[in-house]
């Protein structure tokens, strides 16, 4: 095991891997912005680095100052946690050659599955059914007409390099198709600094179900079960379910088993996300890899008692898993709610100010991963995720009403601040969620009908 890590990141996520740290016996180094010099995720590390301002590109997204931090405090290794450099092949080429380890995939497999593209080949050749769509990058907006009108409409136009959800464009008619070509190109460059798309057919009301796996250097690779995250806003997730209710039988073994074998097939190593696409007919497609930890991982440990973080670490100082694909046996029903600083009432537009009061909630079975306190001064430089609360029951009726219970203990104010907690509520009431019938489409069906 590692005798010192260093954190790249803020936040939620860089408390949960300095408790992981923490609980194995590694000493932690966590960089920060000047925005958040006072953030009380600071207060668990064993030592803490200023890299600079606020502004993602001159601190968490620059490698320089990240590096530096790591080789002057003699840290081992590099969590990036997700978001900022954890999808980045050439920041984890850069820490190799300095004597780093970076936690995550080696940089050939970030690289090809990045590449959302290269990604389907991958799957493709693997046995993993994919969408109709481009086999690489569309090079012109004729060439992207031809393949919309040889696959059907409606289709979606997808930045190569994206994540997070964005970088897409849903086009339903050839006059539309050039614009949004355009403008997908445009917003790629300046988002991803990467203008390249492709297309593929889009399917309306899916299911989104995703699958964790894990994988070491010594060849082994499990799956922890699959996650229903279909509850989303503009292809941003907002509640996370496991096991994924609903589903004919034996489409989540399946998927599972895709999963694992397009892990194998690309040589993957550490933890990451394998996402598919369900219709109505019950047929399953893959549609890309988060080669990270992803930020509803807290619904696996819940439902599997298995500490994914840990694992990362572990895999990553060149142990094997500490256990085995028959040993994983997923218990009862676990749900995540992300409560974000945003205003549901205007389109989600993030919210900034200073907390006043932040209580979370608590209570049995009940987890929130935060970094979140009163005196937390929110800013409009970074993501908008204040909290990830996440509960277990032994049924899905019992998590719901436990969710319920849970977000209305929480209670944040502030000047400028506002929640989504309120709009969660509604959708976990919500009489196609509560019945298992929901779909991609639920969040924005319920806001066209306000």
């Amino acid at each position: 095991m590692f005798s010192a890590v260093l954190i790249a990141n803020r936040g939620e996520i860089a408390l949960r891997v300095a408790r992981a740290c923490r609980e194995l016996g590694v000493r932690t180094v966590m960089v920060h912005s000047t925005a958040d010099r006072d953030s009380p995720a600071l207060r668990l590390a064993d030592e803490c680095v200023h890299i600079g301002p606020a502004p993602s590109r001159r601190s968490y997204l620059y490698p320089p100052a990240i590096l530096e931090a790591a080789l002057r405090t003699g840290v081992d290794a590099i969590h990036p946690g997700y978001g900022f450099l954890s999808e980045d092949p050439d920041f984890a080429e850069m820490c190799e050659a300095q004597g780093l380890i970076f936690i995550g995939p080696p940089a050939h497999v970030m690289s090809r599955l990045g590449d959302k593209a290269q990604a389907r080949e991958v799957a493709s050749a693997a046995g993993l059914p994919v969408l109709p769509g481009s086999s690489r990058a569309v090079e012109n907006g004729l060439e992207a007409k031809e393949i919309a009108e040889r696959i059907g409409y409606p289709v979606i136009i997808k930045a190569i390099a994206g994540g997070g959800g964005r970088g897409m464009a849903v086009v339903r008619a050839g006059r539309e198709l050039a614009r949004a070509y355009a403008t997908t190109r445009a917003a790629a460059q300046a988002t991803f600094g990467d203008g390249r798309v492709y297309v593929e057919r889009f399917l309306e009301s899916t299911r989104h179900v995703e699958v964790q796996i894990l994988a070491d250097h010594h060849g082994n690779v499990v799956s922890l079960g699959e996650r229903d995250c279909s509850v989303q806003r503009r292809r941003q997730k907002l509640i996370e379910e496991t096991p994924a209710t609903g589903l004919p039988a034996g489409l989540a073994e399946n998927i599972c088993a895709a999963a694992v074998r397009g892990a194998r097939a690309c040589g993957y190593v550490g933890a990451g996300t394998f996402e598919f696409l369900v219709d109505d007919k019950g047929d399953f497609y893959f549609i890309e890899v988060n080669s990270r930890i992803q930020v509803e991982h807290p619904v696996t440990e819940m439902a599997t008692g298995i500490d994914i973080v840990a694992e990362q670490l572990r895999v990553a100082s060149g142990s094997p898993l500490s256990f085995r694909q028959q040993d994983v046996v997923p218990r009862g029903v676990a749900l995540e709610c992300r409560v974000n600083a945003e205003d549901p009432d205007r389109d989600f537009l993030p919210t900034a100010g200073l907390v006043d009061e932040f209580v979370p909630p608590g209570g049995p079975f009940t987890r929130v991963d935060t970094h979140g306190a009163a005196g937390l001064r929110v800013t409009a430089d970074y993501d908008s995720l204040l909290a990830k609360v996440i509960v277990w029951a032994p049924d899905r009726e019992q998590a719901i009403a436990r969710m319920e219970r849970a977000l209305d203990e929480f209670r944040i104010s502030g000047h400028g601040i506002r929640t989504t907690t309120g709009f969660l509520r509604e959708m976990l009431g919500n009489s196609l969620f509560r019945d298992a019938k929901h779909t991609t489409s639920l969040v924005s069906d319920v806001l066209d009908l306000r």
